[in-house]
C-alpha cells in the first residue's frame, strides 16, 4: 500500500491541491519553527504537494524553498507557482542530495511511509540538517500501521512509537523541543518540532 502513495496523489493532484489551500491549521508551527531558520535561510519541504499552503508561507517569510515531492503533477504547479526557488520530483526515499539546510519538514508526508522507513528518513533528515537547524514533522501518537480515506480510495498511513522518534534523536544528533501528541489546534496530529545540535 505505502509504494501505491504516488499514484493517488498523482490521480487526485488538483483535487487535493483545492482542498489543500482552504485549511492553514499548522501556521502556529511554523512559526515556531522558524525562529531556528534565518531570514534567507535554506528549508528543505520533503512532500511539498504544489506549495501551498506551507511553501507559500516560508517563501512569503523570506526563506529560501528546496521542495520534494513524488507527484509531477504537483511539483509542476509549485514550478509554476514559485518559479525562483527550486522543485525536485523525487520519492523522499531516494531523494539526491548532499547539502545543508537551516530547515527541514516533513508535514503530512511522512506517516506514508512504513515505520522502519520513517526511522531511515529521520537519520536522512538529520543530516540534510546544519548545526542548530530545525526539524518539524507529524506522526501518528503511537506504533501503529493504518488505512485511511481519501477521495474515497484508501490511504496508508504509518507511524513509530513516541519513545522510537526520541531514540533517533538521541543518536543522531537532534534535541526535541515540544511534542503535542494530539494537537487540537492542527487537527489532531501528533507533531514533533527538534533542533540539530550546534
Amino acid at each position: 500500500m505505502p509504494d501505491r502513495i504516488a499514484e493517488h496523489y498523482e490521480r487526485h493532484a488538483h483535487a487535493f491541491d483545492e482542498a489543500r489551500r482552504r485549511q492553514f491549521v499548522e501556521r502556529g508551527w511554523l512559526d515556531r519553527f522558524l525562529l531556528a531558520v534565518p531570514k534567507s535561510g535554506q528549508i528543505l519541504d520533503l512532500g511539498c504537494g504544489a506549495g501551498e499552503p506551507i511553501a507559500r508561507y516560508l517563501i512569503d517569510k523570506g526563506r529560501q524553498l528546496t521542495g520534494a515531492d513524488v507527484s509531477e503533477r504537483m511539483i509542476a504547479l509549485a514550478r509554476t507557482r514559485f518559479p525562483r526557488h527550486r522543485w525536485i520530483r523525487a520519492d523522499m526515499r531516494a531523494l539526491p542530495l548532499d547539502e545543508r539546510f537551516h530547515g527541514v519538514i516533513a508535514w503530512d508526508s511522512l506517516f506514508h511511509l512504513r515505520p522502519e522507513e520513517q526511522a531511515e528518513m529521520m537519520v536522512k533528515a538529520a543530516g540534510w540538517l546544519a548545526p542548530g537547524g530545525a526539524l518539524l514533522f507529524n506522526t501518528g501518537s503511537a506504533r501503529d500501521e493504518s488505512i485511511g480515506c481519501q477521495f474515497g480510495e484508501a490511504l496508508y498511513h504509518a507511524s513509530l512509537a513516541p519513545a522510537e522518534y526520541r531514540a533517533l534523536f538521541a543518536a543522531h544528533g537532534l534535541i526535541e523541543v515540544a511534542f503535542v501528541p494530539d494537537d487540537h489546534t492542527a487537527g489532531g496530529r501528533a507533531i514533533w518540532l527538534a533542533r540539530k545540535q550546534q
